[in-house]
């Protein structure tokens, strides 16, 4: 069922707001850069996420799964195996928000120096 969209992110009813959610969410943008290098097993994938609960990396990668993002292959194996990766559409995400956590890691500097002015201000007053 197609869902009638309106084209404007700014607006409260605007069903793109859902999805920037999901794909910016702190283990959202995580799961889809760890994804963007290589597939993944479900507790590589958490080790590589460092921090993210089992319960929350379950729920994120159904959520991103959901979405269209990422692609679950459950192989008929004893011991079961599952892989995660992304699809086309989860791997023009995952290069979006990758460059955003790139361009951030760069301004890391710059954001503790205003911080810290921002403190003193504020404790100056």
């Amino acid at each position: 069922m197609a869902v009638s969209a309106i084209a404007d992110i700014k607006q409260p009813v605007c069903p793109s707001r859902l999805i920037l959610e999901h794909v910016t969410s702190r283990w959202g943008v995580l799961v889809l850069v760890a994804l963007l290098e290589r597939s993944y097993r479900f507790s590589e994938l958490r080790r590589e996420v460092g921090g993210v609960s089992e319960k929350m990396l379950a729920q994120t990668l159904q959520t991103l799964e959901r979405d269209g993002f990422v692609h679950r292959d459950a192989k008929p194996v004893i011991p079961p195996r599952v892989d995660y990766s992304l699809t086309p559409l989860g791997i023009g995400a995952a290069e979006q928000v990758s460059e955003l956590g790139r361009w951030i890691e760069r301004q890391v500097d710059a954001v503790q120096a205003a911080r810290e002015a921002y403190d003193e201000a504020r404790a100056r007053s």
